[in-house]
């Protein structure tokens, strides 16, 4: 059980023996936790990964692939570096991803494609899961769709309930 569902269990077991004050105090505590998770999260978005900085996104991509809790086929064809924030977006899309295909979907493998065209670096990242997956506010898709449009591309997501999900972007890098 995590830390803060215990402290939501320990606030609710104090306010039905009738201690509010350690009801209070628990449902404080378990808010700031989450403050805290949620404050750290946006601050690991922003962080750069080092195998990113030092030797390129393919090392990088091939880092999360390797580290995934489900087998990844990755297919990178970059050539040459391309600018930090693209290799970041890139790095971030692929990365929450698998992570969400690993987490949500039951998916057995995922598929991630990153390669250089006339129109910029393509991006598609498939899994044979469950679907259904939905940007919300606050989610991780959101997230991703946000950063992507901070380039000015968008994210384009294919999620059949039962057949599996498609991301796919396109990021400007010319």
């Amino acid at each position: 059980m995590t830390l803060g569902l215990e402290l939501g269990a320990l606030a609710e077991q104090a306010k039905e023996s009738g201690d509010g004050l350690l009801a209070s105090r628990a449902k404080d505590a378990r808010a700031h936790l989450l403050e805290a998770t949620a404050d750290l999260r946006e601050l690991a978005r922003g962080l750069h990964p080092m195998v990113l900085a030092q030797d390129g996104l393919e090392a990088a991509l091939a880092a999360v692939a390797d580290r995934s809790a489900i087998p990844v086929r990755l297919r990178v064809s970059v050539g040459s570096r391309l600018p930090r924030e693209i290799e970041a977006t890139a790095y971030y899309l692929v990365s929450e991803s698998i992570t969400n295909a690993a987490r949500h979907s039951a998916a057995s493998v995922v598929t991630a494609d990153v390669t250089v065209g006339g129109d910029g670096l393509r991006i598609v990242v498939t899994d044979d899961g469950r679907g259904g997956a939905r940007p919300a506010a606050g989610s991780g898709l959101q997230g991703l769709a946000d950063r992507v449009a901070a380039l000015g591309a968008r994210l384009e997501l294919d999620s059949p309930a039962g057949g599996g999900t498609r991301l796919r972007a396109v990021l400007p890098c010319g």
